[in-house]
C-alpha cells in the first residue's frame, strides 16, 4: 500500500468523519433542483398554448397562445375570425404587452397595412366576407432580459369600431 498523500486525513476524507450532515444538505438540493424539473415538465414555466374566445353577432375572434413563457422561448399565437357578417375594413389591435419584450419574428399572411395607435398595434386585414374564417399566425421570440406579468388585449375592429375584444395577459419566467 502506498503512503497517503500530503494534506489528506483518512478520517475527514475517507471516512467523512464530522460531515454527515452534509450529507443532507447535498439530497435537499438535488431535490430542489429535481423540483424544479417536474414543475418545467408539469408546463408551470410555460410554452402550452391556451385558447380564448370572444362572440359577437358580427363575427368572433379565437386566440391560442401560451399564457406563460420563457426568455429566449419562441412561440405562436394564432388569431381566427370567423366573420358572421360581412367585415369590410377588419382590423386587429393589439396592446403593447404583445410588443414589449418580445421579438415579432412573422407575421402570416401579411397584413394589408401596420399602424401605431397610442402604442397599440393595428394590423389593417382588409375585408373578410360573411361566412369566411381568417387566420392570422405571428411568431415572437420571448427576450431573455424580459420578466413580469403584462396584459396582451386583442381587439378585433372594423372601421374602427370594436366588435370583438379578448382580454388576457402574459407571464415572463426568467
Amino acid at each position: 500500500m502506498s503512503d497517503i498523500p500530503d494534506g489528506i486525513v483518512l478520517r475527514r476524507h475517507r471516512d467523512l468523519v464530522g460531515r454527515a450532515q452534509f450529507a443532507w444538505l447535498r439530497r435537499a438540493l438535488l431535490g430542489l433542483l429535481v423540483a424544479f424539473l417536474v414543475l418545467g415538465l408539469l408546463n408551470v414555466f410555460g410554452q402550452r398554448p391556451s385558447t380564448t374566445s370572444a362572440a359577437a353577432p358580427p363575427a368572433t375572434l379565437e386566440l391560442t397562445s401560451p399564457t406563460s413563457v420563457r426568455g429566449g422561448l419562441m412561440f405562436e399565437a394564432r388569431f381566427r375570425i370567423r366573420a358572421e357578417q360581412e367585415l369590410k375594413d377588419a382590423q386587429l389591435v393589439l396592446a403593447s404587452g404583445w410588443l414589449e419584450g418580445l421579438t415579432i419574428n412573422t407575421i402570416e399572411p401579411s397584413p394589408i397595412g401596420e399602424a401605431s395607435r397610442n402604442g397599440k398595434l393595428a394590423l389593417d386585414l382588409g375585408h373578410v366576407p360573411a361566412g369566411q374564417t381568417y387566420v392570422l399566425y405571428m411568431q415572437f421570440q420571448v427576450n431573455p432580459t424580459n420578466v413580469g406579468h403584462r396584459s396582451q388585449r386583442v381587439e378585433l375592429q372594423d372601421g374602427g369600431s370594436t366588435i370583438a375584444a379578448i382580454d388576457r395577459s402574459i407571464t415572463v419566467f426568467p
